[in-house]
């Protein structure tokens, strides 16, 4: 009796000393990457293919220069990037000659991408303009939500829309978020109606949609890998631990914001990789900015980065972001 009593006590010795280590290591980590939302990295540079010139790059803090900008990260996506970009360019240009008002541009992040993603992008550049295309090259992989950042940062537009490189969620979706932001900002506009028309813009008032699966979950369940379901139901309960409640489906890549919110945002976000959705959710509360979630058509296409180890990366990321902000390591810049 004594002799395992004995082992239960080096046991609980070993577990303590296993949980002081680990936090330990998050708070040195957190720490580390207290000013990650700083850019001190080179600037964003815009070349014109054809003509070889740089283009003047913008900050998120210009005023806009187009009313949608699209964002779409990509790592070695040369087989899926066409078939997707092919179908936005479809859609923003018939949109454009039914509605003179209407401007837009693509921004294209390669995440240091090993295949032809680049040559992919840049040929869409040539083919519709640097006006309209814009290809924003990382050098090696910072992961999705730094590619992310770095688009939102380096756009022009009053509305900014981030979507995944695979086409999984169908670009003319866009629309019903588009409409959701507009009915919010009217909503919450107030004024003499006639001063309203000279001042309002779209851009100027904080709001973000979120595109959500959440209505095809059951279906999903059904069909997805079982190590899938397993990640998302796992990562659903620590995301309500984490950022609380509010958004069923933070992970859905296709997110609209207006210029305002975007800069409040992602002048602050500080993960890189799969948790930067959940900062998001974290972030949009602590600056009250109002957050809708809108059910789109979505689609599973092969080839997805999620995988079991994604896990452990997952959890790390939550975990520096609860440590980073909640002891104020992490500082909020308004």
């Amino acid at each position: 009796m004594e002799v395992l009593l004995t082992m239960l006590e080096y046991l609980a010795v070993l577990v303590l000393v296993f949980v002081l280590g680990l936090v330990s290591v998050i708070v040195l980590e957190a720490y580390r990457r207290r000013h990650n939302n700083v850019h001190v990295e080179a600037p964003a540079i815009f070349e014109d293919p054809n003509s070889l010139k740089q283009v003047p790059c913008p900050y998120i803090f210009d005023p806009a220069e187009k009313y949608l900008s699209l964002i779409i990260p990509a790592f070695n996506e040369e087989h899926r990037l066409p078939g997707a970009l092919d179908e936005t360019m479809n859609y923003l240009q018939q949109r454009e000659a039914n509605d003179k008002s209407f401007s837009f541009e693509v921004l294209i992040v390669d995440d240091g991408s090993r295949d032809g993603t680049k040559r992919v992008a840049f040929n869409f550049v040539k083919k519709y303009g640097v006006n309209n295309v814009r290809v924003i090259l990382l050098g090696k992989n910072h992961g999705k939500g730094e590619a992310i950042r770095k688009g939102m940062l380096h756009s022009r537009g009053e509305l900014l829309l981030m979507l995944d490189a695979d086409g999984a969620t169908k670009v003319t979706d866009l629309e019903k978020l588009e409409n959701q932001i507009h009915a919010v900002a009217r909503k919450d506009h107030h004024g003499d109606p006639a001063a309203d028309k000279a001042t309002f813009r779209i851009s100027d008032i904080p709001i973000v949609v979120f595109g959500s699966r959440a209505h095809l979950e059951e279906k999903a369940l059904a069909t997805r890998k079982w190590y899938r379901n397993f990640l998302m139901k796992g990562f659903h309960l620590v995301v309500l631990l984490a950022a609380g409640p509010g958004i069923r489906d933070t992970q859905c890549g296709f997110k609209m914001f207006t210029r305002s919110a975007a800069r409040k945002l992602f002048t602050n976000i500080r993960l890189k990789r799969w948790c930067f959705d959940v900062e998001l959710v974290f972030l949009c509360k602590w600056f009250g900015i109002p957050m809708l979630e809108i059910s789109v058509n979505w689609s599973e296409i092969p080839g997805s980065k999620v995988n079991p180890l994604s896990i452990p990366n997952m959890l790390w990321e939550l975990s520096l972001m609860s440590i980073g902000y909640r002891t104020g390591i992490w500082k909020i810049n308004s």
